[in-house]
């Protein structure tokens, strides 16, 4: 086992650097954002660390199916830390080694162990998962008095689904949300994510490709009302059958993709105001962040000068 861990390891510094010894490689500059790199090595680090997540095959297949989604993401993740050095956010390891846990699936170990077999550097992969949770403190921050919910709107909503004459439905979904690349058209990309779903799964999908922070928890939304849901997402689904997924919608800076994993139905009388009111405030935070959170990315990225070396 060792000595085909020894030889994937040898194939991949290979692989991505072919005339660079692997020092060479960590300072081969691909892009500048503004004061920030991004070299070779920070996108091997990221390609493999994905599929590994993932639980995919790491061959040249997979690795060249990641690397332009990859270098686009690193730049949004280098443009989250110029930003948020003009602040003093800072993480709480609870919650770090609790988002690590929920991705090594309870086995921390194992996935370092996974990491240094193939050469990834771990320190690297759980900086970025500190810049993402500063970067969730951050937009909230930023936004707050934008993405509170109303009291009286609130209530309004869950009078009007409580109120309603027919059975309330509970779905289960998963997302994919990738941001739209000036490198690609938007048809390429659909196409792309659409024959990764096809032949890799859509949580696999999820984990690689997603800019959402459901990526982790490859894409999952959990139970949600469907009565919750903003009228386009509504119609985006309704005619879903657990398993499917639904047509691409694109939106301002991003592409969103949905799968519906499980319907239920609820009678009028088995409704928990509490629970769906908790359920509306979530959804409804969640929808607000990621627009803020994309709208605030692509503010950044026109004002910082990219530089592909």
């Amino acid at each position: 086992m060792q000595k085909i861990l020894k030889f994937y390891f040898i194939f991949f510094i290979y692989l991505f650097s072919t005339n660079y010894s692997l020092a060479s490689l960590k300072s081969s500059i691909v892009v500048k954002v503004d004061n920030k790199i991004i070299t070779n090595f920070e996108i091997k680090n990221k390609i493999l660390s994905t599929l590994i997540i993932a639980g995919n095959e790491i061959n040249q297949k997979n690795i060249d199916s990641l690397k332009e989604q990859t270098l686009e993401n690193l730049i949004y993740y280098k443009l989250k830390e110029i930003e948020l050095a003009k602040f003093n956010f800072e993480v709480n390891e609870q919650e770090l080694n609790k988002y690590i846990n929920r991705i090594a699936k309870n086995n921390i170990p194992e996935l370092k162990k996974d990491f240094k077999n193939f050469g990834i550097d771990f320190n690297l992969w759980e900086q970025e998962l500190k810049t993402e949770l500063k970067w969730q403190r951050f937009i909230y921050f930023t936004y707050s008095n934008k993405i509170e919910i109303d009291e009286e709107f609130l209530e309004k909503e869950l009078n009007k689904i409580i109120n309603l004459n027919v059975n309330n439905s509970e779905i289960n979904l998963s997302e994919i949300e990738v941001f739209q690349n000036q490198n690609i058209s938007n048809e390429k990309l659909i196409l792309k994510i659409k024959d990764e779903i096809k032949n890799n799964g859509f949580e696999n999908t999820a984990i690689k490709f997603s800019s959402s922070n459901t990526a982790s928890n490859k894409g999952s939304l959990g139970w949600i009302n469907i009565n919750t849901l903003s009228k386009k997402i509504r119609d985006l689904i309704k005619d879903l059958e657990p398993g499917e997924v639904s047509k691409p919608l694109v939106q301002t800076n991003s592409i969103l993709f949905l799968k519906l994993n499980l319907k239920r139905n609820i009678q009028q009388d088995k409704i928990d105001r509490n629970k769906l009111k908790k359920n509306i405030i979530n959804q409804k935070r969640n929808e607000l962040f990621n627009l803020f959170s994309r709208s605030h990315l692509s503010k950044l990225k026109n004002n910082y000068l990219i530089e592909y070396q």
